[in-house]
């Protein structure tokens, strides 16, 4: 048996900001002991084979992303999804395997290395929840961990890192079981015990894992002109702008909640997880809005000291013809003041103020972002840019190494 250095330090900690709650420390650490390492080929509790890496696993060194020693920038494309809400779990994914797997070789083909994944979007067929609103698995038919490592396993056959984005805020339609998580802390936890904890273990050690993004552009869904002194949860500062465009229904510190505590389930069964948020806004207090996923708000609302980003993910589109002025492609990522990596993570030609696809990613890669992600695959939508755009600018980008500025491309997994 062996048990990594990292987990026993992550524990040690835990105990402290548990209060001493040593049963449930030793309940989890017992979780911790992995036979497997050190096979060519690792079996877990459910099973399922899969192969080792090749190297080591994507990790964070200052504002950038490093792979076995070298700066790596991720570039590719959200799918973001087959069917919206419907792709993965109870038997779902076998019908969309082939198209899944379509967008992976198309990437890999064409140069990328990375791909951000919708999955539960709005809770309409994953997790499980009874008649209360409470969550009973990941999935009623028990074929979610099966269809995430099926999809995980050929994206390592095409070295395609995968980056799972839990929630969306953006669009209300089903929305009556993610609102009881954001609302009751009892629902959310039993989705954290009986989904997220067991989803993260069971796929912790895949290749092909890059990280996870809990919610897309909470915006979309929050509250504007509530007063605070506190800045954390104070929106008068967005009277003007175009939060709340799917409802106004939670305030920041709803928000905030219910990605802290999710992320720091995330990292108490994986401690090396790297998790974000897709921000439809400013990620910054020094372009004149406001941070409020910062630390200090996150923790300050939801209480879990590790329950922080490990990266920022900014999506911009232009509004008739011009960036807002807090835009990555009108800043460096210097500018925005923050300790971590930023990557661009939703973006198009066909809304990008005149740019050029090609120019975007170049932005993204001279101007110190760790990486660039496309909207979307499918090509559904307003917004979107067509496949043959988005290759193209994959094509553009595949050859790209340079250590100084944005770094390693081709990644082998």
């Amino acid at each position: 048996m062996i048990v990594q250095h990292s987990m026993l330090t992550y524990f040690l900690q835990m105990k402290l900001q548990l209060n001493g709650c040593v049963l449930l420390i030793l309940a989890v650490f017992a979780s911790c002991y992995d036979t497997t390492v050190g096979l060519s080929n690792r079996t877990r509790a459910t099973g399922y084979t899969f192969a080792a890496r090749s190297g080591g696993r994507l990790k964070i060194q200052g504002k950038h992303f490093v792979k076995d020693g070298q700066r790596v920038f991720l570039s590719g494309v959200n799918l973001a999804w087959i069917a919206y809400g419907y792709d993965f779990g109870d038997g779902q994914y076998q019908n969309r395997r082939d198209r899944f797997e379509h967008y992976l070789k198309l990437v890999s083909d064409n140069g990328g290395n990375s791909i951000r994944v919708w999955v539960h979007i709005e809770g309409a067929t994953s997790p499980a929840f009874n008649d209360k609103g409470y969550v009973v698995g990941l999935d009623h038919k028990g074929t979610f961990l099966s269809d995430m490592h099926e999809y995980l396993e050929s994206a390592r056959k095409y070295n395609i890192l995968v980056f799972f984005c839990l929630w969306n805020a953006a669009v209300k339609q089903n929305h009556a079981h993610m609102d009881g998580l954001i609302k009751d802390m009892s629902k959310l936890q039993t989705y954290l015990d009986k989904a997220l904890i067991p989803w993260v273990k069971a796929v912790k050690d895949e290749p092909a894992m890059g990280g996870w993004d809990i919610i897309n552009e909470m915006e979309g869904e929050m509250k504007k002109n509530l007063v605070s002194s506190d800045p954390c949860y104070d929106t008068t500062a967005l009277a003007h702008s175009g939060t709340g465009w799917a409802g106004q229904l939670y305030s920041p510190l709803e928000f905030q909640r219910f990605i802290n505590r999710q992320i720091a389930a995330i990292k108490l069964a994986d401690p090396e997880a790297l998790v974000t948020v897709g921000s439809g806004a400013d990620i910054s207090n020094k372009l004149g809005g406001q941070n409020y996923y910062s630390d200090n708000c996150l923790v300050k609302s939801g209480y879990e000291l590790f329950g922080t980003l490990s990266f920022y993910a900014v999506h911009t589109y232009d509004w008739q013809g011009k960036f807002a002025s807090d835009s990555p492609f009108l800043h460096s990522a210097s500018d925005y003041g923050v300790d971590r990596p930023i990557i661009i993570g939703e973006f198009s030609q066909v809304k990008g103020a005149g740019r050029k696809i090609e120019d975007m990613f170049q932005w993204a890669y001279d101007k110190g972002y760790a990486g660039a992600w496309s909207w979307q695959a499918l090509a559904t939508g307003d917004g979107s840019d067509t496949i043959d755009t988005q290759m193209k600018a994959l094509r553009y980008m595949r050859n790209k190494a340079d250590q100084t500025k944005g770094g390693l491309v081709t990644i082998k997994l």
